[in-house]
């Protein structure tokens, strides 16, 4: 009989090892694959009206001068070339300076999984810290700030971008021999205004930093698989917009970083907005309604990210929703909508006429250290913006919005409720404000805690979901 143990155990010893392998095996095919798939970028440009303003984010661009009625003299027409070529320049700039998340491989592998890399199941996740990224960019830098070396970008060419991360990753290397040499003299900075670029330097790259691939990144992929768990979602699983914006309100909540001290973030309850609610959010942990909005409390206030997911039809989107996203894209406040097509999520920043402009994070690149002082930002910035038709867009999203402050939110409720005043297309708004709170209206009386924060809808039979909403 001990003999009989001992070989049943060597049994079982090796079909463990087996399955190891086989799970190894099965990853780093994966991987190759994922590699072929999502590294190639098509050498295709967007083409863009020029008889059309671009919108991003609250921000117009004109691609065409002002036609007159009398004959341009030689020194005007320069002068109107030259406004056309600065708001192009100005169109570049701002769009490249917008954090790009993409998937990424060999990064340490993620919670309970041995999973390196997200290629392939993770783009709804890039599409979220895409907007969250602006969210903090608007709250640390501002909108008007751009990146001092977004129009030095490389189009998204797979030869030119190679040859330009071995470039620099030679300049690194020498640099870093340089260094061993010769002992750095501190940077002085001459003036104010030389000082101030600096400091949103600094601000720039510690916002990157947060959403590294590795486990201790405040909002990393590896953070936001842990905090899916709970939801029932694992590596390797799609995740909704509606489920990525209650990860990432938790994110932000229990993020411990103390540049993040002054952040929270707030998700709607069934396409509604209550005041009450988000005004609890913009107090600071500790302030108590009797306190007044005099000048200590709104410096001891919050800024909240506004997360609303919504559904804008049924199988396809409602036309009649177009002018009302257009609306909303128009904002200087919205930090964008992440949806996509179905199963192929993307980041929607803009539009031109017709169409949708978006971050791609369907682009596999590599693992980027972001504990030194000096890593590439240059990955985590697109040059390259894309396109798509309005009618393609899928009906189930999150929108967006940044507040700073209470007066902040009371005016962006205001003209929120105006824009959404459904048209004649429109039965319903897409979603509304309401005064007061959530627990006014009772209507999770009936609910676990664990039922309240999750936004599927689970078939008790097979256990399966339906959705991200409930179609009324």
């Amino acid at each position: 009989m001990p003999r009989g143990d001992g070989l049943y155990v060597q049994v079982v010893k090796m079909e463990n090892r087996g399955t190891d392998e086989v799970e190894k095996l099965r990853t780093k095919f994966l991987s190759a694959w994922h590699n072929v798939k999502y590294s190639w970028a098509l050498k295709t440009k967007t083409s863009f009206s020029r008889n059309s303003p671009v919108f991003l984010l609250g921000k117009c661009y004109h691609f065409k001068a002002e036609d007159g009625d009398s004959p341009a003299t030689e020194c005007s027409e320069a002068s109107d070339v030259d406004l056309v070529t600065r708001d192009v320049e100005a169109f570049r700039r701002d769009f490249a300076s917008y954090i790009w998340m993409t998937y990424r491989e060999e990064f340490p592998a993620l919670p309970c999984s041995s999973l390196t890399s997200d290629c392939g199941w993770g783009c709804m996740l890039r599409a979220g810290q895409m907007m969250l990224a602006q969210a903090l960019t608007l709250h640390f830098l501002g909108r008007d700030w751009t990146w001092s070396e977004a129009l030095t970008l490389q189009p998204l060419d797979t030869e030119t971008r190679t040859s330009s991360v071995a470039k620099r990753l030679v300049a690194t290397l020498e640099a870093s021999l340089q260094g061993e040499k010769s002992s750095p003299r501190p940077r002085s900075y001459g003036g104010a205004e030389e000082a101030d670029v600096h400091l949103r330097e600094v601000y720039h790259r510690t916002l990157v930093s947060w959403f590294g691939d590795t486990p201790s990144a405040q909002l990393g992929i590896h953070r936001l698989v842990e905090l899916g768990l709970a939801l029932g979602k694992r590596a390797g699983d799609w995740y909704g917009p509606a489920v990525v914006a209650h990860i990432f309100k938790k994110a932000v909540e229990e993020a411990t970083d103390p540049g993040l001290a002054a952040l929270t973030s707030y998700v709607s309850q069934d396409c509604t907005v209550y005041s009450a609610d988000v005004i609890d959010c913009h107090k600071a942990p500790g302030q108590t309604p009797a306190e007044g909005l005099d000048a200590a409390s709104l410096l001891a206030s919050r800024a909240v990210i506004i997360l609303v997911p919504v559904r804008l039809g049924g199988e396809k989107i409602n036309p009649g929703y177009f002018n009302l996203v257009k609306s909303i894209l128009s904002l200087e406040y919205c930090i964008g909508i992440i949806g996509g097509k179905p199963k192929q999520a993307c980041y929607f920043v803009g539009f031109q006429d017709d169409s949708l402009i978006y971050m791609d994070p369907h682009y596999c690149q590599s693992f980027v250290d972001v504990s030194t002082s000096d890593f590439p930002l240059q990955s985590y910035h697109c040059p390259s913006p894309k396109k798509m038709p309005f009618s393609k867009m899928d009906p189930s999203c999150t929108i967006g919005f940044y507040s700073r402050s209470v007066q902040d939110y009371e005016r962006i409720s205001k003209e929120l409720s105006k824009v959404l005043q459904p048209s004649s297309k429109e039965k319903y708004p897409a979603f509304t404000f309401m005064q007061g709170h959530s627990r006014d209206y009772d209507l999770s009386a009936a609910l676990t805690p664990e039922k309240r924060e999750w936004p599927f809808i689970r078939n008790t039979r097979t256990g399966a979901t339906s959705g991200d909403f409930v179609l009324l």
